[in-house]
């Protein structure tokens, strides 16, 4: 679990570092630029749109495992828009919530070993 964790905290602070910078030299004009790249249909939109499903599905799981509650879909949506700024912290917080056991982590206490 030490290692998840690691890998979680590094992805937190090179994201916040690389969004940092490029926020410096470029401004908040994510939205037109992302989708932009996309509408282009080139490689660089390629990569967007598998990205953004990506994206969906991160919110989707975020949604479902917290059974589709209103919080639930309100932390989907975080995800969808956070990106692995929001996941990974999400992810840390239940690596201490759930004490490491990736069955409640994954599918929720409800779906998770606390069932068994």
């Amino acid at each position: 679990m030490i290692w998840f964790r690691l890998f979680l905290l590094g992805c937190l602070l090179s994201i916040i570092i690389y969004t940092g910078v490029t926020i410096a030299a470029y401004g908040w004009n994510l939205l037109p630029v992302f989708f932009g790249d996309m509408a282009a249909m080139g490689w660089p939109g390629q990569f967007n749109f598998d990205f953004f499903t990506f994206l969906l599905l991160s919110g989707l799981w975020t949604a479902w495992r917290n059974d589709f509650t209103l919080g639930g879909c309100v932390l989907g949506l975080m995800a969808i828009f956070g990106g692995m700024l929001f996941l990974s912290i999400y992810l840390l917080a239940l690596s201490y919530r759930h004490q490491g056991d990736m069955g409640d982590i994954m599918l929720g206490t409800s779906r998770g070993h606390a069932k068994s």
